[in-house]
């Protein structure tokens, strides 16, 4: 029972024991009063009847008369005329009067008896008789009852007034209570909340503001690991002049596009070097020079920022290389990007950061799922060396073999996937993710999708997907995602976890037809984690709001490939996440690279310090998996414990 009704039951408690304590003692005083006004009643009745029946003694019919007149008068149980000499009685009347509407359990409740006088009836100097009166106690009833009648709608009255009052009075009090509920439930679901206004009572004040330092301390201490973690990435991971991403950053995306078969996709390398930097180290000085490579990457930046395909891919290699992973590009479209490319640097001469018209030369090599790194370096490598030494235009893209099919058939694709999408050509594989310390629980299954083409063979979602990006379709591949999972999942009790994209988190109408797919079935939220790929996170207070609708449905939401952009897990506390992954490029080898270790450990405290569970991708060898279990992850996903299959 609620704080509340406990109150509101003691307060209507307190009201019936007071008007009881209350109704008692006026009782028993007013009992001995009746008692007194009876016995006097009856002995005025007696005194007064005797004295009207001297002179009439000896007439029994005056006696009758007199005796019935004064008993029809009043409440009397009975009147007697006795005679002294023999006893005999000579006249009397007895009755009960009406209880009216007095109830006889309260009759029997107040038992309050009858009260009698009597007084001598001279005739002469003698004593001709005695009359005796019993006074009835009716009366005195009828006016107790209704007194207590008085009493009764008196303590209702105040008994409705008091639960108004109180309960608005304890609603208003008690809200503080409420929240500090609300703030428990946040705590639980990894988000810190402050109750900005203190209540005025002194015991609730304190209770608040030891729940609201409480919730400080934590998010603090949370802050303080996100804050060492993201120092600790920034060092491993991040180029310290141009604030671009390191070389092995680099060599960890390139060998995750080129070996996952969710992730990869074709696509292109773009490998751009400044020309002569030791000669522009002498010419302009070091700090000049800094500020060249500054420029290079801030152009670097801009020019890619109109491919998302590229978001957290661009990086500083070494001195003045550069490179940039474009899974997804087509050869015109990296052409085009090398155009752009060289034309942005050209303004750097314009704006006389350098004194050399051609500040860097670009070469472009392709790449597609099943190419080896090496052999992806060397191809960018020898496209930079054509470009170095051809002169005019600085920049070179070489081909190989791979580059020629399907992958950069523009039609063929736009044909393939529209029917596919209008047929629902597309087949559901499943994943398991087990537990780190026994992967023989399963946690939850992860659903992937593959297409069927023409021929019925099935293709990765790492080669169609940049094409539904391209068309506009991802969206329609969500629904149609959505709702093949729905449909599968009623046959079974296993939970799943879907990807959604970012064009349907981007688009409001689409946005709510996957509500209103989830709202038909919200039967299912307890079994349906959705993820989304930490480069397609929305804007914070987007990412919010999606996060408290889906939990308003009884669907959870998390974050998968996550590392990359660590910075934001401060705000992770806010979301009420179901678990995170990691990346599985900060996995591969994590047993042989300490500094990945050291990494994925601070993220580990960062998280537990929020109760947020760690999953760890793309796990493979059985090296990575004791890593793993010693660091104290709460899950794993990779071809180690289970490769995708067909359900069943």
């Amino acid at each position: 029972m609620s704080l509340f009704k406990q109150l509101l039951i003691a307060i209507c408690l307190f009201l019936v024991v007071a008007f009881s304590g209350s109704f008692m003692v006026s009782l028993e005083s007013s009992r001995a009063q009746y008692v007194n006004q009876l016995r006097s009643h009856a002995q005025d009745a007696a005194t007064a009847l005797a004295l009207s029946l001297t002179p009439n003694i000896d007439d029994p019919a005056m006696v009758e008369l007199m005796v019935s007149s004064i008993f029809d008068s009043g409440y009397y149980a009975s009147i007697r005329v006795v005679d002294v000499a023999t006893d005999k009685t000579l006249v009397e009347r007895t009755g009960t009067p009406d209880a009216g509407s007095v109830p006889q359990w309260f009759v029997k409740l107040i038992g309050l008896e009858p009260a009698g006088g009597d007084a001598i009836v001279s005739r002469g100097w003698e004593q001709a008789a005695r009359v005796e009166v019993v006074s009835h106690p009716m009366f005195a009833l009828a006016k107790l009852w209704q007194s207590a009648l008085g009493s009764l709608g008196w303590l209702l009255l105040c008994g409705a007034v008091s639960a108004v009052l109180g309960a608005l009075l304890l609603r208003r009090q008690l809200k503080p209570l409420d929240y500090m509920v609300h703030q428990s439930h946040a705590i639980a679901r990894r988000e810190f909340l402050s109750l900005p206004e203190l209540p005025r009572t002194p015991e609730l004040r304190r209770v608040v503001q030891a729940m609201n330092q409480m919730v400080e301390k934590l998010k603090a201490l949370f802050q303080e690991q996100a804050e060492r973690s993201e120092k600790l990435r920034v060092e491993s991971y991040q180029d310290n002049l141009t604030g671009l991403a390191n070389r092995r950053y680099f060599e960890m995306q390139l060998n995750a596009r080129v070996s996952n078969p969710e992730q990869a996709s074709s696509g292109y390398l773009l490998l751009l070097r400044v020309k002569d930097l030791a000669g522009l180290n002498q010419r302009l000085g070091g700090q000049r020079t800094d500020q060249l490579l500054k420029a290079v990457g801030e152009q670097l930046q801009r020019e890619c920022a109109r491919y998302p395909e590229t978001h957290n891919l661009v990086t500083r290699i070494r001195g003045g290389e550069f490179a940039v992973l474009a899974p997804g590009l087509v050869r015109e479209e990296a052409l085009q990007l090398a155009q752009n490319l060289e034309a942005a640097l050209a303004s750097l001469h314009a704006t006389g950061a350098t004194d050399v018209a051609s500040v860097a030369s670009i070469g472009l090599a392709p790449f597609v799922h099943g190419d080896s790194p090496q052999a992806v370096l060397q191809l960018g490598d020898q496209a930079l060396a054509q470009a170095e030494s051809q002169g005019e235009p600085g920049w070179a893209c070489l081909d190989h073999s791979a580059s020629a099919s399907v992958g950069d058939d523009h039609h063929a694709w736009h044909t393939l996937l529209d029917q596919a999408l209008s047929h629902q050509r597309f087949e559901l594989y499943f994943q398991p993710v087990v537990a780190a310390q026994d992967t023989q629980v399963v946690l939850h299954y992860k659903v992937l999708s593959r297409l069927l083409d023409e021929q019925g063979q099935t293709i990765p979602a790492g080669r169609f997907l940049p094409w539904l990006e391209r068309f506009g379709w991802t969206a329609r591949l969500d629904r149609l995602m959505l709702e093949q999972v729905l449909k599968q999942m009623a046959g079974h009790e296993q939970s799943l976890a879907l990807n959604l994209s970012s064009a349907t988190l981007a688009d409001p109408q689409a946005l709510n037809k996957v509500f209103e797919i989830l709202r038909a079935h919200s039967n299912l939220g307890s079994r349906l984690t959705l993820e989304i790929g930490e480069e397609q996170l929305p804007e914070q207070a987007v990412l919010e709001q999606l996060t408290r609708q889906l939990r308003e449905l009884g669907f959870s939401l998390s974050l998968q490939r996550f590392g990359g952009r660590f910075s934001m897990i401060g705000n992770l506390s806010r979301l009420g996440l179901a678990y995170l992954k990691i990346d599985g490029s900060y996995i591969r080898a994590i047993d042989q690279e300490s500094d990945k270790r050291l990494f994925i450990e601070a993220i580990q405290r960062a998280a537990h310090s929020i109760d947020l569970p760690l999953i760890a991708e793309r796990v493979e060898t059985e090296g990575e998996l004791a890593v793993i279990r010693e660091m104290g992850l709460f899950g794993v996903q990779g071809q180690l414990v289970g490769e995708p299959k067909r359900w069943g």
